[in-house]
């Protein structure tokens, strides 16, 4: 026991009682994390069953994950700042219990306009619960040889949690029903709240800042019109949906809004998001690796899904076990990465270098055709790339919430979170634009010398390839900006054994 859990231990207060259950909590944290993280991804193999049950448009569907994005990535920042504020067991418990009850609507779901209601208001019981479970374990491991454990199993969840949800949502839409997408959070969430309501210590906030309102304001409405303007221009064949008129306005909005939140934090005597949080360089180099490989890493688990079951015939239970080595890869890659790794290397070579192997592995991915084999041409990339994933987030996680103050925790865990959800966000949809764009361009080109049976599927494969280049860019850039931005060296990981009074929050 460190020199600073030792008066707590002495009175029998909340850092004691943490210390002690501090494995069954990573356990309940990381279910919760599991839980928001495989949602992102569990409901989409799930999409043409419950369009067919439900009705609704093809031009509708993208809807059922972008009210999810929405709610989740513009009210992150607040739910950090709630956390930090009311108590962190309260608000996380909050979270749980909204979360699944949200999706218990949304798998009874009888109307399309239900279903998406649903899903926002799971993503704003998200934007509770994701910041609130990593300031839990910021507060709750600060020994450094348990903190890189403990950062480097949950890091490992929060990069495999979306492989996870395709093969969950593989296995419920195939033996079960598409409902079973959404009512799967109820049962986790059982467990959730039931370790969560004995293991966490309950104490107030001895000072209760107040709500910084104009910077929620601020931030909320410019991050929901950041995601809202890429969402958007996804919707809108090839470059037409980034000349839109509403997809600018909403862009251009968000932009602005977002310079104001800034302008704002540093003038505010209880700002919602200090700027002491985001300079520190190993910090605000994290937060800038966790956006930029999320821009990338979910075009993998989009087009790559797409490839399985359209061109190669995949069922939906065999596209998820395809991406099962991926999972564990990731979770190996990220226990090595935090245990080991950190403690030797400066974040300033291994992020950048796990950004460059991701890079290379999806640069390889470029190699599918229309008979790819799994085992030569996706298994090895896949495995190179979950070996760079787990480089570059379990070490962003635990840099991105290392030497804060006890009382920015939650704020500072809700700003990684953003980093990873609105990264995700644009990337999806920049992404699906480009291969949209390439797959016509394709099909007017070639449309004279190829035969019509032929056309469709080659177009599709060409459209997935340029994507993967494309994400393969997006990971050398991340390199290129991340090294300079971290520091020499390697961090001081004890430089959160002095925030014992944090979990005064819990």
């Amino acid at each position: 026991m460190t020199s600073s859990q030792a008066p707590a231990a002495a009175r029998g207060g909340p850092a004691d009682i943490h210390h002690a259950r501090r494995w069954w909590i990573l356990a309940v944290l990381g279910l919760a994390q599991l839980m928001v993280v495989l949602d992102s991804t569990v409901v989409s193999i799930a999409l043409p069953h419950a369009q067919s049950d439900l009705h609704f448009s093809n031009s509708d569907r993208q809807w059922i994950v972008t009210a999810y994005s929405l709610a989740f990535g513009s009210l992150l920042l607040l739910g950090g700042r709630l956390a930090d504020t009311f108590g962190r067991k309260r608000v996380f418990l909050t979270g749980v219990i909204g979360f699944a009850s949200a999706s218990a609507i949304g798998g009874a779901a009888v109307s399309f306009g239900m279903l998406v209601a649903a899903r926002a208001v799971q993503g704003a019981f998200g934007a509770l619960l994701a910041p609130t479970a990593l300031s839990l374990l910021t507060t709750t491991f600060t020994h450094p040889s348990e903190r890189g454990k403990a950062f480097g199993i949950y890091g490992g969840i929060a990069a495999a949690g979306a492989s996870v949800g395709l093969l969950l949502g593989g296995f419920l839409t195939q033996y079960l029903d598409w409902r079973w997408t959404m009512y799967v959070n109820v049962v986790i969430a059982v467990i959730v709240t039931s370790g969560g309501a004995a293991l966490l210590a309950p104490h107030a906030a001895e000072v209760r800042q107040r709500i910084d309102r104009l910077g929620t304001v601020l931030a909320g409405v410019g991050l929901f019109s950041l995601v809202y303007g890429f969402a958007h221009a996804a919707t809108k064949s090839g470059s037409a949906g980034w000349t839109d008129p509403q997809t600018l306005g909403f862009l251009v909005a968000g932009l602005v809004l977002l310079v104001a939140f800034v302008i704002a934090e540093l003038r505010v005597v209880h700002p919602l998001l200090p700027m002491r949080v985001v300079t520190d360089r190993n910090r605000g180099g994290a937060y800038g690796a966790m956006f930029l490989a999320s821009v990338g890493m979910f075009g993998v688990f989009l087009f790559l899904t797409y490839y399985l079951e359209t061109v190669l015939g995949y069922s939906p239970v065999r596209t998820g076990l395809a991406f099962l080595p991926l999972t564990g890869a990731v979770l190996v890659s990220s226990a090595l990465a935090n245990t080991v790794l950190l403690t030797r290397v400066s974040p300033r070579v291994l992020i950048p270098l796990g950004l460059l192997t991701a890079a290379a592995g999806m640069a390889l991915l470029t190699r599918i055709g229309l008979h790819s084999s799994y085992a030569s041409t996706i298994l090895p990339p896949l495995l190179l790339l979950a070996a760079g994933l787990g480089l570059v987030f379990a070490p962003s996680f635990s840099l991105g919430t290392l030497g804060v103050a006890g009382g920015d925790a939650g704020v500072a865990s809700a700003t990684i979170n953003v980093a990873q959800q609105i990264g995700g966000s644009i990337g999806t949809a920049l992404l699906n634009s480009i291969a949209t764009s390439a797959a016509a361009t394709y099909v007017a080109t070639r449309a004279a010398t190829t035969p019509r049976p032929l056309l469709a599927a080659s177009a599709a494969v060409h459209s997935y390839t340029v994507a993967f280049w494309v994400g393969a860019a997006v990971f050398v850039l991340a390199a290129a900006i991340v090294g300079p931005l971290l520091r020499p060296g390697v961090p001081d990981l004890a430089a959160n054994e002095g925030i014992e009074p944090a979990l005064a929050h819990a």
